[in-house]
């Protein structure tokens, strides 16, 4: 990635956005272990000691990156799910937010579930606690009568690994088909499957 202009003065909660933002895309594009500090400080335009100003080391801005990369995955599927009137509605418009920020955001996924954050422990656990987050969201959302609470969350899981598996073809074979369509397709499976559950 080449370097960026020397960056404007920022206010330093706006510098550390930015500073997440380009983070995010040169670890999506080179991975934890290849992208170095100096990668990040030169495609931001500040200098090292800038960064280290707002992060004490690699693995403490990747995980801030990851846990801002989780917030906003959370953040758009909690307020598309909101939006709905109906719970089919819910589960379509969940999928939707799902895979329109995959599509949008595809140096998030690869840094979320690439095979680099999966192999590292620590990291794995972060995404581990993110996709729960995102499991205990939609497990509010499951309505089928005489589920429990546990039942309901086990349910949740399993919808976040249909995304997600979901997610990692569709982006390997180039992401031709429109995320809506994809979206309404894994979602009408989804409803379906949420319909024939029966409580114990």
């Amino acid at each position: 990635m080449p370097p960026r202009p020397p960056a404007a003065r920022l206010p330093a909660a706006r510098r550390r956005e930015q500073l997440l933002d380009v983070a995010l895309a040169v670890f999506g594009e080179q991975g934890f272990h290849p992208a170095s500090m100096n990668d990040v400080a030169e495609a931001a335009g500040v200098t090292k000691p800038v960064l280290y100003q707002h992060f004490r080391s690699k693995r403490d801005l990747y995980r801030e990156v990851l846990t801002d990369v989780g917030g906003k995955l959370l953040d758009a599927i909690t307020k598309a799910t909101t939006a709905a009137r109906s719970p089919h509605e819910q589960v379509e418009l969940g999928f939707i937010a799902y895979f329109r920020f995959v599509a949008e955001n595809e140096a998030a996924f690869r840094v979320l579930f690439g095979g680099g954050t999966r192999r590292d422990e620590e990291f794995a656990a972060q995404v581990a606690q993110v996709e729960g987050a995102v499991a205990e969201a939609i497990a509010t959302l499951i309505d089928v009568e005489g589920l429990g609470p546990d039942q309901r969350r086990h349910l949740a899981h399993g919808l976040v690994g249909l995304a997600e598996g979901t997610s990692r073809v569709w982006m390997a074979e180039g992401a031709e088909q429109a995320p809506d369509e994809l979206a309404r397709l894994v979602a009408d499976l989804a409803w379906r499957g949420l319909r024939g559950a029966r409580g114990a």
